[in-house]
């Protein structure tokens, strides 16, 4: 099992170095190169990338804005010589970021941490038959929790919540531990009900109350932050003008 890894970034030395490190590493395989972000939307379009090494500053089109307008997101490591995107870019639940210039050692940390949530989502997609199933009750899915498979209603699910390699999935007032990461559940969850509204949190829309400060309040009573990347999503979702 390898990761297709597409670099893009608008520097050469960057490609030659990832390229170098790469090669002696089994699990990655650069599957190809692209200068501009524009260029790397030509390319997903056409070919699957399972882990893209993503620079920033870019002419034309910046790695973040690229990487908003996909709608189905591989695995990413920010690759950036400024470290004041870090925060936005976890904001858009990256795997990990490196600033460059990065030694070998930090590089095998990110791709690492990118190949065993790689290898956790295809776990779940192995023991489960499908990543989805839908049932009488609606639609379902599996969570891991200790050594046992538990199907859980996705309506029913209020929010996740991001806990290092774990997840707290809420249902009303109690949670499901599971081992996964907050990001491969977006690909996971129907978007028409779920929202990213903070690096740690995904809301259940439909359990919202009302929102008070940074802060969204649940039909429970329950409190939920809010990123300041995600305050203008919140606003239009409760259609509050400013």
């Amino acid at each position: 099992m390898s990761l297709r890894c597409l670099i893009v970034d608008d520097e050469p030395l960057a490609h030659g170095i990832i390229t170098e490190y790469a090669k002696d590493i089994p699990f990655i395989s650069i599957v190809g190169h692209c200068y501009r972000a524009t260029e790397a939307l030509l390319f997903l379009s056409n070919q699957q990338a399972d882990l893209i090494f993503l620079d920033i500053r870019m002419p034309k089109l910046n790695g973040l804005d690229f990487l908003r307008t996909l709608q189905h997101k591989p695995l990413v490591i920010i690759t950036s010589a400024y470290e004041e995107y870090a925060l936005e870019s976890f904001d858009l639940a990256v795997c990990d970021y490196l600033l460059k210039p990065f030694r070998l050692d930090r590089f095998l940390k990110a791709v690492n941490r990118a190949f065993e949530l790689y290898q956790l989502k295809k776990q779940h997609i192995n023991t489960t038959g499908i990543e989805k199933t839908i049932s009488q009750n609606g639609e379902q899915i599996s969570l891991r929790v200790d050594k046992k498979h538990i199907l859980v209603n996705v309506e029913e699910i209020h929010f996740l919540e991001s806990l290092g390699n774990y997840v707290k999935v809420w249902k009303n007032n109690e949670f499901l531990l599971t081992p996964r990461t907050l990001g491969s559940f977006e690909t996971q969850l129907p978007v028409d009900y779920f929202i990213r509204i903070h690096k740690s949190f995904i809301l259940n829309k439909k359990y919202v109350d009302y929102l008070e400060g940074n802060t969204i309040v649940l039909k429970n009573g329950q409190q939920v932050p809010i990123g300041k990347n995600f305050r203008g999503i919140i606003k239009q979702l409760l259609n509050i003008d400013d």
